[in-house]
């Protein structure tokens, strides 16, 4: 196969799924194409681990933490309140419980 001219975008079908060729950038950058992030869920602010394996490399894409609040997500939930005292055997009751549904 020839190789892709500078700047076009070719698409190969390949064991049902597809392949998208771009050219490196000056700074060694490369786009991932929009398919392929909207696919992904992929957005600004995830972090790329890239790996080395044989002649070709794999890209893992991490998101960012999340920057909404967990705080009260569970109110609804909570059954009773544990005083600081009271916390070791209510934890300890609680473990007990969950063994007992296994």
């Amino acid at each position: 196969m020839a190789a892709p001219t500078a700047g076009k975008r070719e698409v190969i079908l390949k064991r049902g799924g597809y392949t998208v060729t771009y050219s490196v950038g000056p700074k060694g950058q490369v786009v991932i194409a929009k398919e392929i992030r909207e696919r992904l869920g992929i957005g600004p602010g995830w972090r790329v681990v890239q790996r080395l394996v044989g002649d070709h490399v794999e890209l893992h894409f991490l998101p960012p933490p999340h920057k909404a609040s967990l705080k009260g997500l569970l109110r609804d939930r909570i059954r009773a309140k544990v005083s600081e005292e009271a916390w070791p055997e209510a934890r300890e009751r609680a473990w007990r419980a969950s063994w007992d549904e296994a």
